[in-house]
């Protein structure tokens, strides 16, 4: 069975789908891998600008597969290396976008904190209720979360393990659109269109600066946002899109 599905969704924008639904996505190695190998592909791409990443129209991933991890000790965990998956979508240089139904729980969480931009349905739920096992979270939820929320809000939620509601993920500013359940993926799907429209390099500067800069100072950061303008300016796209702005036509980017 394949564990993670891709797809184009438009010549320019992929969808990668988590297939485990009869255990709830549940994060296996092998589904890991499988991820793993699909961004790899579409990274690869120069005709995909922006990716989708959906658990399906009823969850998203309910965490981690239990059943692996109980068979596990220390010396287990160390050697199946888990973080080189969780670099693989940390890593990943174009816009990736989280497309979630239903619950986004544990290891689920922390995919969808590791995407640029969250879409959510009004039926999703988001926890890290790994300490109501005996775990912590192992793929960022301590230190990303409290990076997006601010640390005594994050605490709340990683001490207790308690759901988040998708209104409330809202207006914590980690869900990006909050729309009907039924509407999540047309809605990806209309924002992945709208960033493929846009200068490709231009993008994968942006998201490297916001990503670099966030744990630097604000001088550091700057720096780097002004190094990043500065290699736009010897672009062919820069060219480009003043030609087409001056021209009031469309842009015809090609990622030079």
């Amino acid at each position: 069975m394949t564990l993670v599905l891709t797809d184009r969704r438009d010549p320019a924008v992929g969808c990668i789908t988590l297939n485990r639904p009869e255990v709830l996505n549940a994060l296996s190695y092998d589904l890991r891998q499988e991820l793993v190998d699909a961004l790899a592909v579409f990274a690869a791409d120069p005709d995909i600008r922006a990716v989708i990443l959906t658990g399906g129209p009823k969850v998203f991933a309910a965490g981690a597969d239990l059943n692996q991890i109980d068979r596990m000790g220390p010396v287990e965990m160390m050697e199946a290396a888990p973080q080189q998956y969780w670099n693989a979508i940390a890593d990943f240089p174009k816009p990736l976008i989280a497309a979630v139904n239903g619950r986004a729980f544990g290891g689920g969480f922390e995919m969808v904190l590791h995407c640029d931009i969250i879409v959510a349905g009004d039926s999703a739920t988001f926890a890290l209720p790994e300490p109501k096992v005996g775990l912590m979270p192992g793929a960022g939820g301590t230190q990303r979360l409290p990076r997006a929320i601010g640390k005594h809000l994050a605490m709340r939620y990683l001490l207790t393990g308690d759901t988040m509601t998708a209104e409330t993920a809202r207006d914590l500013g980690l869900v990006s659109d909050l729309v009907a359940d039924a509407e999540v993926m047309d809605t990806a799907l209309a924002l992945a269109q709208r960033i493929s429209r846009r200068a490709p390099i231009a993008l994968a500067q942006i998201k490297q600066a916001v990503l670099t800069g966030a744990d630097l100072s604000l001088d550091a950061g700057l720096m780097i946002e002004r190094k990043a303008l500065q290699l736009l300016l010897a672009t062919q796209d820069k060219a480009e899109g003043i030609a087409a702005f001056k021209e009031k036509r469309p842009p015809n980017f090609r990622n030079r």
